[in-house]
């Protein structure tokens, strides 16, 4: 798949996620052969670049190119320099974000409020094209603001006249949140009203959900986001599918062991010790969703406090599921329940 003169080895994107998507994710994700992983928003507030928390979502250190970073604010000018600012520090790909519907980013108007004020997005979509003329920049949106102002395809149509290369639509309204379904129907009337590409995104879970919905809307590509926390897999398994039409066994305890146990020692390693036990409960959480015994397991996770015990706890965790050769229980749970704050 092509965004201007990128060239992505397949249309299979990881969505952006604040508090999820950091660089550990992104390459694990990308190791399970996501065609592209998509940064955590970073804010275009410039007295926050020197804050923790934005130096480690600005932290691409080994991370495999394309690098998609993605940026939010309401301002045009500080998104200009915002984009300004990323690409110099590696960005290959900028990324403005006008889907996340948490309160705290819409209530600085930023985030799927934007779409509220078309001629505000055209001002922002404006501003950060003409800053980096170098790399293509990409947005991702909602379908509008709520079901009585749905207006994606003005704002697609916003979008391709001011240069922006490729558009990720959730199928929802912001005021949809995470409930009900993702509505496809508008991913593909944007498909039809624009040239750019354009990848749907919403509750796919599945590899034949991913092939049923590239039929459906005739999107370029698919974005996965809450359905992967925990199935990092899940990439590998739709690339197969839709290579072949075959679906993939899931991985056997050993593989999933092992792909934890990396990913969490990649966080123990990036975040340090303290904070990397805390940000590796919930993908611990999620690696045990569905399986016996996870709700004992969560609640003995979140009293550990040290790398070593988070370790030994997944070790013994895992050697109770089965014998290493066997099989993956798929997780018989809802993937999206309580994650609502998480994706942008």
């Amino acid at each position: 798949m092509q965004i201007a003169s990128i060239s992505l080895k397949n249309n299979l994107f990881v969505a952006p996620m604040a508090g999820v998507t950091d660089l550990p994710y992104r390459r694990l994700c990308r190791a399970f052969g996501a065609g592209l992983a998509v940064s955590e928003m970073i804010t275009a507030n410039t007295q926050l670049y020197a804050s923790t928390k934005t130096r480690r979502r600005s932290d691409h250190r080994g991370e495999p190119g394309p690098i998609s970073v993605q940026i939010a604010g309401a301002d045009p000018q500080q998104m200009a320099q915002a984009a300004r600012h990323n690409v110099a520090n590696g960005a290959q790909i900028i990324d403005i974000n006008m889907g996340c519907p948490a309160k705290k980013v819409c209530n600085v108007a930023a985030g799927s409020a934007l779409m509220r004020d078309e001629a505000l997005v055209a001002r922002i979509l404006e501003a950060v094209v003409e800053a980096v003329p170098e790399v293509p920049v990409t947005l991702k949106c909602r379908t509008g603001w709520d079901r009585e102002h749905r207006n994606v395809l003005r704002v697609a149509h916003i979008a391709e006249a001011a240069g922006i290369q490729a558009i990720a639509v959730h199928g929802r309204t912001r005021a949809d949140l995470y409930m009900g379904e993702a509505e496809y129907e508008h991913i593909a009337a944007v498909k039809q009203a624009v040239k750019i590409p354009v990848i749907a995104n919403g509750d796919i879970d599945s590899p034949r959900k991913a092939a049923r919905i590239l039929q459906a809307t005739g999107a370029d590509g698919v974005m996965i986001g809450r359905a992967a926390q925990g199935r990092p897999w899940l990439f590998r398994e739709i690339a197969h599918f839709l290579a072949t039409g075959e679906e993939m066994l899931p991985p056997t305890l050993a593989e999933a062991l092992a792909t934890a146990r990396n990913h969490l020692q990649e966080l123990h390693a990036f975040y340090g010790e303290l904070a990397g036990v805390r940000v590796a409960r919930k993908h611990l959480a999620w690696y045990a969703r569905g399986l016996v015994g996870a709700h004992a397991f969560r609640q003995q996770i979140n009293q550990i406090e040290t790398a070593a015990a988070q370790l030994q706890a997944l070790e013994h965790y895992f050697a109770g599921l089965g014998a290493p050769d066997e099989r993956l229980t798929p997780a018989s749970v809802n993937p999206h329940s309580d994650m609502e704050s998480l994706a942008a």
